[in-house]
């Protein structure tokens, strides 16, 4: 295989299959579908964060990590009976959901802009549940295992979809909204109850994920990018102590602050 046309998509299918098959790598053969759980998990953070990072090399590279996920476990599902054509199965099934679920697209209805499209694809989303109840919801479609930040933001955008959303144009009733379960939060951690402050805590910081979805701001990517800040910051305190003989457990809280303040002015002007 040295043409690079070689490694499309049939040739990953087959490389795939040789690696699963008789003589392929022992390893590969071991794995079943749920030993994938982690690797897909851990693929798809890898990507994030290469996007995040807006390094392109590693975006296409960590694509190909998580392609490689769903192949193979595209491969065990047709090895277990449970997919009769393996990864054509879950390609078909991808493309005739997406054709169904634009109709103004593929079909004869219209779409002025993108809420009205996503409010579209929730409402089909639910007809194509059909009766079973538990799947009826709106909220349905939000898997368990998602990281709570993700969670609360999805959950809040599937709920605008229907309608449910704070009136558009005027910000300050959800600043509002914050300053009152923050001051929850307050009167919850005067009174020294842990349940009550947990319970308002949750309730600050959902309403955080909505005010940063109101202003189309990903509350994931903004929590990253401070975490990214903290650790940036933190580094050059750990820096400049050891310039001075100095280790940070052996400082004063006066002089924590100083090195702190020192950090948060290099950072800025490198910005």
């Amino acid at each position: 295989m040295n043409s690079r046309k070689e490694h499309f998509f049939d040739g990953l299918v087959s490389i795939i299959e040789r690696l699963r098959g008789p003589g392929g790598c022992p390893w590969d053969r071991e794995q079943r579908a749920a030993d994938l759980r982690a690797y897909i998990v851990e693929e798809a953070y890898e990507l994030t964060d290469a996007i995040s990072k807006g390094d392109p090399s590693a975006i296409r590279e960590e694509s190909g990590d998580l392609l490689l996920q769903i192949v193979f476990l595209a491969s065990i599902e047709k090895e277990a009976g449970e997919l009769p054509c393996g990864v054509e199965d879950v390609v078909g099934t991808l493309c005739e959901k997406l054709i169904r679920r634009h109709p103004h697209v593929f079909g004869d209805a219209l779409a002025a802009d993108s809420e009205q499209v996503l409010r579209s694809w929730e409402k089909i989303k639910r007809e194509e549940k059909g009766g079973r109840e538990k799947e009826a919801s709106v909220l349905s479609g939000v898997p368990r295992g998602l990281p709570p930040l993700l969670k609360a933001h999805r959950m809040q955008g599937k709920a605008a979809h229907v309608g449910f959303d704070w009136p558009k144009g005027d910000v300050a009733p959800l600043f509002a909204k914050l300053e009152e379960e923050v001051a929850e939060l307050r009167a919850a951690a005067a009174k020294g109850d842990a349940d009550a402050a947990e319970d308002e805590l949750g309730d600050v910081l959902f309403m955080a994920v909505n005010l940063a979805r109101y202003l189309k701001i990903n509350p994931d990517a903004a929590l990253s990018r401070a975490c990214e800040k903290f650790a940036s910051r933190f580094r050059h305190m750990e820096m400049e102590a050891a310039e001075s003989g100095s280790k940070l457990e052996d400082l004063s809280p006066a002089e924590l602050d100083g090195l702190w303040n020192e950090a948060k002015k290099s950072s800025s002007k490198q910005h």
